[in-house]
């Protein structure tokens, strides 16, 4: 005898609380709405050098060719909102505060997969790895709605949130998608400190600094070197000016609390990582994407940007390091505070 409906979503839904999660929604698995947005920004090259949204990009747009037979995507959130920690020198993307949300949340998805293989569905679970168009089937499932940050807004979570998806081939009723509350909200686009977003939900990748920091490779480009700031690791500006987070709460997982290295570190002392330092750092960190020489390299930005001539022996340390990236980035920084230095004593 099959399960009732209700009394199926009812189970998918303790589920899912079970398991820590903070929203689970359902979406039927067709063609995303957006596709043909989507396969647009990739023919116009928005997604910069991340090659892998392009490969076979009509199977990130349908379901059905990641799971055949599949009827619902499941939609789940994860809260990860941490309250602000004392600023110093050196800004980390929020998520990035605590322990990789891959393996965190990868973990319960496998979980969960399990408990719907006993109801007897066949799945396909994935957080920010598939090729699956997370926020289009979010907005769809009425979990939120997309920005025009492009980031997918959910109403009592704010910007602050992890998506994952399952889909499955449980037959699982879909709940009504969410219509868009940012109504003349531009707060997100006037934030961006490089104007990447181009047009309401139209990112162009090439000048997003959370992009150039994390996942370009070589070297950042000096027109956005300046922008840049003291971020050494993404970069949550228009996260932070959406107004839907003033009814964000504090995440319940202490794994995304803040280690130490986000907020007793000084800039200058992430230089003196080596590799097995820089694994050791940032082990089960989402950090450790950029690699040592990413890494690196944006510190050595960061100390262009706000360093003093104390950091000057770091920096010419790293100028010597055999890694030519680094090298490169730490000579930008040394002329940048030579020039601010030599700007100081001629006005004095």
């Amino acid at each position: 005898m099959s399960t009732p409906p209700e009394s199926l979503r009812q189970t998918v839904d303790a589920q899912a609380a079970a398991l820590g999660f903070d929203a689970c929604r359902v979406a039927r698995a067709e063609r995303a709405r957006h596709a043909d947005e989507f396969l647009a920004w990739i023919a116009e090259g928005r997604h910069a050098t991340m090659e892998w949204l392009a490969r076979n990009p009509e199977r990130r747009v349908d379901p059905q060719q990641v799971l055949p037979g599949a009827r619902a995507i499941l939609v789940l959130a994860t809260n990860y909102y941490v309250e602000a920690q004392p600023a110093g020198r050196g800004r980390f993307a929020r998520y990035a505060w605590g322990d990789d949300y891959h393996e965190v949340i990868d973990k319960r998805l496998k979980l969960f997969d399990a408990a719907l293989g006993a109801l007897g569905g066949t799945q396909r679970a994935y957080v920010d790895t598939g090729p699956v168009l997370e926020r289009d089937f979010a907005s769809e499932s009425g979990l939120g709605w997309n920005g025009k940050s492009t980031v997918q807004i959910h109403r009592k979570l704010g910007t602050w949130f992890f998506l994952s998806v399952i889909l499955t081939t449980l037959e699982l009723e879909p709940d009504p998608p969410e219509s868009d509350h940012c109504g003349k909200c531009t707060r997100c686009m006037t934030a961006c400190p490089t104007q990447a977003i181009t047009a309401p939900r139209w990112l162009d990748s090439r000048r997003c600094l959370s992009y150039l920091t994390i996942e370009h490779r070589g070297s950042i480009p000096e027109e956005f070197r300046e922008a840049l700031g003291d971020r050494i690791y993404g970069c949550d500006d228009c996260l932070t000016a959406c107004p839907w987070n003033r009814f964000a709460q504090a995440s319940r997982e202490a794994v995304f609390a803040a280690r130490e290295h986000v907020t007793g570190w000084d800039l200058r002392d992430f230089l003196t990582l080596g590799e097995e330092g820089f694994r050791a750092l940032f082990r089960k960190s989402p950090v450790r994407r950029t690699k040592r020489s990413g890494f690196l390299r944006n510190v050595c930005v960061a100390l262009g940007n706000v360093g003093t001539t104390e950091d000057l022996p770091a920096l010419e340390r790293a100028a010597g390091d055999p890694d030519a990236i680094i090298a490169e980035h730490a000579r930008w920084a040394i002329e940048r505070i030579r020039g601010r230095w030599r700007g100081m004593r001629d006005e004095g």
